[in-house]
């Protein structure tokens, strides 16, 4: 019994952060602020809810992410870049910073470039919804109801600010490591960087120089030793319909 709660904790665990962010990386990295594919209306609404479910009380919003993810293209690595690490001592202070920004973009008090400001899926009303605090904390409350269900050891529950914060936690390893650690395939001007030795965890998302080089690409894996999950899983949904891929040599 004791074994198999801890496995049970395990697998929440694993489930939680890979399902909220292949929600992050697919529908509104890839999706929403880059259209590498496109999708029809039914799968769109079905994405945007599987993208709430799974961050749950950590929901981003899609039309801030877009904005905010263009802006750090358009100005990566300089003062107007809304999460390099270049500007900070540490990712916490990188990713409070991010927060200010995302929460007047989020909240229409910055007045955004026409040219961020278009082209994403956005539904109001169930934004409205996710992004209330209400139901946050009733996301927080069923991670909290799960681990006193299944918790042998006082330690367990040290995972569970992870659950609670893990959008932003997935978005400060790939913003701070993405940008300091590792080795560039190309040489634009910016900082980015190939998080190779920790990729496994973010399903792509740390071939972060190959991204900058070319943002349209849906495959972020260059090298014949990268390899982009994310990728393979898009194919899969381009050949089975679900989405069209667009057909990008760049």
């Amino acid at each position: 019994m004791h074994k198999s709660n801890q496995m049970a904790i395990f697998l929440f665990l694993i489930l939680h952060w890979y399902l909220s962010l292949f929600a992050q990386t697919f529908f509104l990295h890839r999706y929403s602020a880059h259209k590498m594919f496109t999708m029809n209306k039914f799968w769109e609404i079905f994405f945007y809810y599987f993208s709430w479910i799974t961050q749950g009380s950590s929901y981003l919003n899609a039309r801030a992410y877009a904005i905010l993810h263009r802006m750090h293209h358009a100005y990566s690595d300089t003062e107007k870049d809304p999460h390099t690490p270049h500007f900070f001592k540490n990712a916490f202070t990188m990713m409070m910073h991010t927060r200010k920004i995302y929460n007047n973009v989020l909240n229409r008090v910055t007045v955004i470039e026409e040219k961020f400001d278009r082209n994403f899926p956005e539904y109001k009303k169930l934004d409205k919804i996710a992004d209330s605090w209400f139901i946050r904390l009733l996301f927080a409350a069923g991670y909290i109801v799960f681990y006193a269900f299944f918790a042998t050891v006082w330690w367990e529950y040290l995972f569970l600010p992870i659950h609670f914060l893990m959008g932003p936690i997935q978005g400060a390893i790939v913003n701070w490591a993405g940008h300091k650690y590792g080795y560039q395939n190309y040489h634009d001007g910016d900082k980015s960087r190939n998080t190779l030795f920790l990729d496994f965890l973010m399903l792509g998302e740390l071939f972060q120089n190959n991204h900058h080089h070319a943002g349209s690409k849906p495959n972020f894996a260059v090298k014949w030793f990268e390899f982009d999950p994310t990728y393979s899983v898009i194919i899969l949904l381009d050949k089975l319909r679900i989405i069209k891929l667009a057909r990008v040599s760049k």
